[in-house]
C-alpha cells in the first residue's frame, strides 16, 4: 500500500472518529439525566442503551486489536443493552470515554506496514482497513440514534449541530473567510461554530 495514502487513510479515520464522538457529545450536554434513560417505545433503546453497548463494542473489539479476535469471549452483548437500577448518567459518560480510550489507544501506534494485516471477527478474517472501517460505519450508525433522540426530546430548544436549516448560503459565504477544514473533525467545527456565531446578537 502506498505509504503516503495509508498515512492519511489513518489520519482521517482517527479524525472521523474524533469527529463522531463530538457530534454525539454535544447531542448528549442537551439532555437532562432522565432523558439519557428515556425509552420512545417498546423495542427503541435509549440514550445509554446505545452508549452502553458501543463502548461494550469498543472494548471487545480494540483491546489486543491486531492479535486477538474482535469479538471477546467474556463480552457478554446481551448485558449491554440493560441498564441496571442504581446506573446514573455520570457512570454512563465515564464507561462511554473508557470505551472511546481504547479505540484510540489501539489506532494512534499504528502504521502504514499495519493496515493489510488480517484481524478476525468473530471468526472471520479481515483487514485491518476492513476492520476500521467496519467500526466507522458501526458508531456512525448509532451516533446518528444519538442525535436523532436528543434532538426529539429538545424539539424546538434543539442547538443545531450542523448548518442550520435555511442557512447553506450563508454557511459557504462564511467559509470563504476560514482557513480549509482539512479533516472530519474540523469540518464539524466549522459548522457548529457558524451555528454558534448565528446566537451571538448583533452588535
Amino acid at each position: 500500500m502506498n505509504e503516503s495514502f495509508a498515512t492519511h487513510y489513518l489520519q482521517d479515520s482517527i479524525a472521523s472518529l474524533h469527529a463522531y464522538k463530538k457530534l454525539a457529545e454535544k447531542a448528549l450536554v442537551q439532555l437532562s439525566e432522565e432523558e439519557f434513560f428515556i425509552t420512545i417505545d417498546e423495542e427503541a433503546n435509549s440514550v445509554a442503551v446505545i452508549m452502553k453497548h458501543m463502548a461494550g463494542n469498543m472494548f471487545s473489539r480494540w483491546t489486543d486489536f491486531l492479535t486477538t479476535d474482535g469479538e471477546k469471549p467474556d463480552r457478554n452483548r446481551d448485558m449491554e443493552f440493560v441498564i441496571e437500577p442504581k446506573t446514573g448518567k455520570e457512570d454512563v459518560l465515564a464507561y462511554w470515554e473508557k470505551g472511546w480510550q481504547r479505540v484510540f489507544d489501539a489506532l494512534e501506534p499504528l502504521g502504514e506496514e499495519d493496515l493489510e494485516k488480517k484481524v478476525l471477527i468473530r471468526g472471520k478474517e479481515h483487514t485491518v482497513v476492513q476492520a476500521i472501517n467496519r467500526q466507522l460505519m458501526h458508531y456512525s450508525y448509532h451516533i446518528g440514534q444519538i442525535v436523532f433522540l436528543a434532538k426529539h426530546f429538545r424539539s424546538a430548544e434543539w442547538n443545531s449541530l450542523s448548518i442550520p436549516r435555511n442557512r447553506s448560503a450563508e454557511f459557504n459565504a462564511y467559509l470563504q473567510d476560514q482557513p480549509g477544514a482539512a479533516n472530519s473533525e474540523e469540518r464539524l467545527d466549522e459548522a457548529f461554530k457558524f451555528g454558534e456565531n448565528l446566537k451571538e446578537p448583533k452588535q
